[in-house]
């Protein structure tokens, strides 16, 4: 789909200062900019936490100033069908989802990209900090500029359609330039803090929150051996590397070394833990995955060099990438990787190209 600067574009607005940037950008360039806050979470919406009421607040405050209309659109029932019941699915199997991942693909770039074309949009933007490359008549979804900032780990699961609809204004700035226009244009919000915690519910002491949820089943935690160590009050709570929270000391014999979970028995509800960040329990030169999804339509090349993440924000792990069947593959690490876990995604790499992913099976 072709693009101008005529075009309609609907941008997701948060109340951040990444969104508010992209629209005010997208003005600046001639498009016919609206503005949409989603409200998607309303179980515990108070002022307690960082509400999504004062974040519209700021929303609204941005589109005033930039001179857009927004609108407040409001998609829990969706977010808690399509996201928050695979999010407690997960945990409850013992695994550890990754949220945002399925809120791009599910939220932000389904109900919300099919309300803004009934809005009339010929696209949708948001602050996301990646790019978009259309070759050879494919859409290929790229590596922001900032480093630090990029996101296209969490945004592997779009198709070619949804990739034709959006526009990341970000892709090509660092996120020091996006403060910077934030202020010299008087955004309200040029200096609020980055959202943090779980996609559209934000900030929530995280076991506390879990258990509203999910039954506690306390059980043994054990090491490799087979030696008690302590207990823990259910298998969902702690994922793979975690270290806090375990209650359980480095003085329980004479290397002082941290204690990690390695792993899970959900048939005897064991936690595994190990003492040392290097225990060779904690790596893995491979791992399979299911539900890939590549963004071409077509799975990588086999014994082609790749590279993948295991988790945001780690570095590109130079890696060979096999076909298995039933939309599985297999990933081997050409060095071993730290806590490889089941649930989150491995997403692959062609240089600057994000080319899809995979759940982590194990």
């Amino acid at each position: 789909m072709k693009i101008n600067s005529k075009s309609r574009v609907v941008v997701g607005m948060s109340g951040g200062v990444d969104s508010s940037v992209a629209a005010l950008l997208l003005k600046q360039q001639g498009y016919d900019v609206i503005g949409l806050f989603m409200k998607n979470w309303e179980d515990d919406d108070n002022d307690e936490y960082c509400s999504s009421r004062n974040d519209l607040v700021d929303a609204v405050s941005v589109a005033d100033t930039i001179g857009i209309p927004i609108e407040a659109v409001n998609f829990s029932r969706e977010y808690k069908e399509r996201v928050f019941s695979y999010f407690l699915r997960e945990y409850e199997a013992g695994r550890t989802p990754n949220p945002d991942i399925l809120c791009n693909s599910e939220i932000k770039f389904k109900a919300f990209l099919d309300h803004a074309i009934q809005l009339g949009a010929d696209a949708i933007a948001t602050g996301h900090y990646a790019q978009i490359c259309e070759k050879d008549g494919l859409f290929q979804l790229l590596k922001a500029i900032d480093d630090s900032k990029d996101q296209s780990y969490f945004l592997h699961r779009l198709n070619q359609s949804q990739l034709s609809h959006a526009m990341f204004p970000l892709g090509k700035l660092l996120k020091s330039q996006v403060r910077v226009i934030a202020e010299q244009h008087g955004l309200p919000n040029h200096a609020k803090r980055d959202s943090t915690g779980i996609c559209f519910i934000g900030e929530r002491p995280f076991r506390e929150f879990l258990n509203r949820y999910l039954p506690t089943q306390p059980g043994e935690m054990r090491t490799p051996e087979g030696n008690v160590v302590g207990q823990h009050i259910g298998l969902s709570f702690y994922t793979i590397g975690q270290r806090q929270g375990l209650g359980i000391g480095g003085a329980r014999d004479a290397s002082g070394e941290p204690w990690f979970v390695a792993g899970k028995d959900m048939a005897k509800n064991l936690l595994i833990v190990v003492q040392g960040h290097g225990h060779p329990a904690l790596l893995s030169n491979r791992l399979t995955a299911l539900d890939c999804h590549w963004i071409s339509g077509a799975a990588p090349q086999m014994n082609h060099p790749y590279a993948a993440k295991t988790r945001y924000r780690q570095a590109d792990a130079p890696c060979h990438f096999t076909r298995l069947a039933d939309s599985r593959c297999e990933i081997v690490f050409d060095e071993a990787q730290w806590a490889v876990t089941p649930g989150q995604s491995v997403v692959v790499y062609d240089g600057e190209v994000c080319l899809g992913g995979a759940i982590i099976e194990h």
